[in-house]
């Protein structure tokens, strides 16, 4: 009987150290899940688009001008000799307008413009040492020009630029009436075209994207020709060229929805990467 209750004894112990070793086999190699990591996290990013800038647009222009002449001289016979008058003055007129362009870069753009300028009054007069005549007309002019423009760059909607034309003016003379005493003998007035070149200097303002407010002045200088025809033994006459002042406002619209590339906001694309994810464990 104590030989059972030992062997009894025994096979108990041997159950609970396997039982021991077993449970410490699991304690020693825990399981351990397969991590896959998924790329790090990345913020936002802006990138902004630039605005196009080869793009056309139109311009229409409105001013006002005072002309200068460099002097006039006519011929008188007979003998046949020259003359210059003694006095000679233009009046100031008004001025229209228009033109197309192209913006090839942001600082740089090109255009071809036409203007009209309206009549300007003349008033003069000669001398032949004796008589004094007392002379008027009027003259007006049609410009083409090819113009060319450095933009100084855009602060707060507002681009200053210089620019230089290069072209020809169709000027055209009214008859000259040449008054003395009660007599007035009259001229026929002359019309040609002119070589003629400008200088310009002024100031767009962002009114939108497309549209800018521009204003600015321009001298122009037109080369001489002839002023009016022969008539009772005088004649003909040439006026020697003439400085142009004029101020001038108008709008520039830029064409195909892109914008002006001075005052066109550039356009904001948002990038935003996938958004982050907890780990997934296999």
């Amino acid at each position: 009987m104590r030989m059972g209750f030992m062997l009894k004894a025994v096979k108990h112990s041997v159950a609970v150290g396997a039982l021991l070793i077993t449970t410490s086999a699991f304690a020693a190699d825990p399981f351990e899940p397969q991590v896959v990591e998924m790329p790090p996290y990345q913020p936002p990013q802006v990138v902004e688009k630039s605005v196009s800038t080869g793009n056309w647009y139109l311009r229409g222009d409105a001013g006002y001008h005072w002309s200068e002449l460099r002097g006039i001289h006519y011929y008188t016979a007979p003998p046949i000799q020259a003359q210059t008058f003694a006095t000679h003055e233009l009046k100031g007129a008004f001025s229209i307008g228009g033109g197309v362009g192209y913006k090839i870069s942001k600082h740089f753009r090109t255009d071809l413009t036409a203007d009209y300028w309206l009549k300007a009054d003349f008033n003069g007069s000669t001398t032949n040492g004796v008589d004094v005549s007392s002379d008027a007309s009027a003259y007006s002019a049609l410009l083409l020009m090819a113009n060319a423009y450095v933009d100084l760059g855009t602060y707060h909607g507002i681009t200053p630029y210089v620019g230089a034309g290069i072209g020809g003016a169709y000027v055209k003379w009214d008859d000259l009436a040449n008054t003395i005493g009660t007599t007035t003998t009259y001229h026929e007035g002359n019309a040609e075209w002119r070589f003629a070149w400008a200088l310009m200097a002024g100031a767009s303002y962002c009114l939108t994207d497309s549209l800018e407010l521009d204003a600015g002045y321009r001298y122009a200088n037109i080369s001489g020709g002839e002023m009016f025809g022969i008539a009772e033994g005088a004649g003909p006459g040439y006026d020697e060229g003439m400085h142009v002042h004029e101020a001038r406002a108008g709008l520039r619209f830029a064409l195909g929805g892109q914008g002006s590339a001075n005052c066109a906001q550039p356009q904001v694309v948002s990038y935003e990467p996938p958004s982050f994810e907890p780990p997934v464990y296999k």
